[in-house]
C-alpha cells in the first residue's frame, strides 16, 4: 500500500492512498498522523480504498501538489547505520574510531519536511551544501524498553529521505559537544510512503534491500544498497526506545547509504566522494553544491517515487 499527502493549505495536508502506477488516488479519512496515530482502526479502511484503486477507481494524481508523506513530525532520529561511510570519513580526516557497540543517532530538525518536488532554500554556499540520501522508517507508539526483536512490528512505513547537511558548519559545532542546529536544515522525503509489505522481498532484516540511485545536475554519482546496514531499524527503534517512549510518528532515519564496493557503486553524499577523494589523492577535487544545482534520488523500483530537486538561495 503506497500512501501520500496532498496540499490543501492546511500544515498537514490531506492523506490520499495511490495506486500502484502512481497516477491515481482516493481520498482517505484525515491525515498521516492521525492514521499513525490510530493504525489498527485506518489501516483496513486504508486497504479498502487501496483495493479499489487496483479495480480502477480513484482520481488522476495531481503530482505538484504533493507534500512530504508526514509534513511536519513529532520527532525525527537520524542514525548512521552504514560502517563504509564512517569508516571513509576516519580514514581522510585521520580520526580515531568511535569506540561503541551502539548505534549512532542524533534527533534532528522535525517541524519540517521539504516535498521532493520543492526548491531548496539556503542561505550561502560557503556552507558546504551537501545531500545524503537514505532509507526511512515511520513508527507508531513504541514503548520504553522494546527490544530490537520486537521492534519491527511497529514500522508502519517506509520512506526515501534526502538528509541536507552544511559540510562547513558541521565540525564547528561538533566540536562544542552539543550537537547539530546549524549544519541540518529540513530534510525532504519522497512523495510516497510505502508499507513494509508492499516492499515485498526488499524489505527483510529490517532493512530496504534497494539500489539508491543519485544524479547531481543529470549525470551518475552513485547508486549504492541498502542491506549493508551494520543496524537494521529494528535495532535503531530499540536504541531510541531504550529510556524513552516513541511517539506515534516518529520518523527514524538509516543514515548515508554507503557500500564496501563505494569504487563500483559511488555514494549518496557530497563528503563521502570527497573522502575517496582525500584518501586517493590528499585533497577533495568534487566541490560541494552550488546555487542552481540539481539533486535527484529514486530507489530500484520507483516505490517512493522521486526526489528532485534545485538548490536556491534563500
Amino acid at each position: 500500500m503506497r500512501l501520500a499527502t496532498l496540499s490543501n493549505g492546511s500544515p498537514d495536508g490531506a492523506l490520499v492512498v495511490v495506486s500502484r502506477d502512481t497516477q491515481r488516488c482516493l481520498p482517505a479519512t484525515g491525515t498521516m498522523q492521525q492514521a499513525v496515530e490510530r493504525w489498527a482502526e485506518a489501516e483496513p479502511a486504508l486497504r479498502a480504498l487501496a483495493d479499489r484503486l487496483e479495480r480502477g477507481e480513484g482520481n488522476t494524481l495531481d503530482h505538484g501538489r504533493l507534500l512530504a508523506p508526514l509534513p511536519r513530525a513529532w520527532q525525527w532520529l537520524d542514525g548512521s547505520a552504514f560502517p563504509q561511510h564512517g569508516e571513509l570519513m576516519q580514514r581522510a580526516f585521520h580520526l580515531p574510531p568511535i569506540e561503541t557497540d551502539r548505534p549512532l543517532m542524533y534527533q534532528g530538525l522535525s517541524d519540517r519536511f521539504l516535498p521532493g518536488h520543492a526548491d531548496v532554500s539556503l542561505p550561502s554556499e560557503a556552507d558546504g551544501i551537501d545531500f545524503e540520501g537514505e532509507f526511512g522508517v515511520i513508527t507508531d507508539a513504541v514503548p520504553m524498553g522494546t527490544p530490537a526483536s520486537a521492534a519491527l512490528a511497529h514500522v508502519k512505513l517506509v520512506l526515501l529521505i534526502n538528509d541536507w547537511s552544511l559540510r562547513a558548519i558541521a565540525p564547528i559545532e561538533m566540536k562544542t559537544g552539543f550537537g547539530w542546529v546549524q549544519a541540518k536544515p529540513a530534510c525532504s522525503v519522497a512523495p510516497f510512503a510505502v508499507t513494509p509489505d508492499a516492499l515485498g522481498e526488499a524489505w527483510r532484516d529490517g532493512r530496504v534491500h534497494l539500489s539508491l540511485q543519485v544524479t547531481v545536475n543529470g549525470e551518475w554519482f552513485g547508486h549504492p544498497h541498502g542491506r549493508e546496514m551494520q543496524f537494521g531499524f529494528h535495532d535503531l527503534i530499540a536504541h531510541a526506545a531504550r529510556t524513552r517512549d516513541l511517539v506515534a510518528g516518529t520518523i527514524i532515519g538509516s543514515g548515508t547509504v554507503s557500500n564496501a564496493d563505494y569504487a563500483t557503486v559511488g555514494s549518496c553524499c557530497l563528503s563521502e566522494r570527497r573522502a575517496i577523494e582525500m584518501i586517493a589523492h590528499g585533497t577533495p577535487r568534487t566541490p560541494f553544491l552550488h546555487f542552481g544545482d540539481h539533486v535527484r534520488m529514486e530507489a530500484a523500483g520507483g516505490n517512493f517515487g522521486v526526489i528532485d530537486q534545485k538548490v536556491v538561495q534563500a
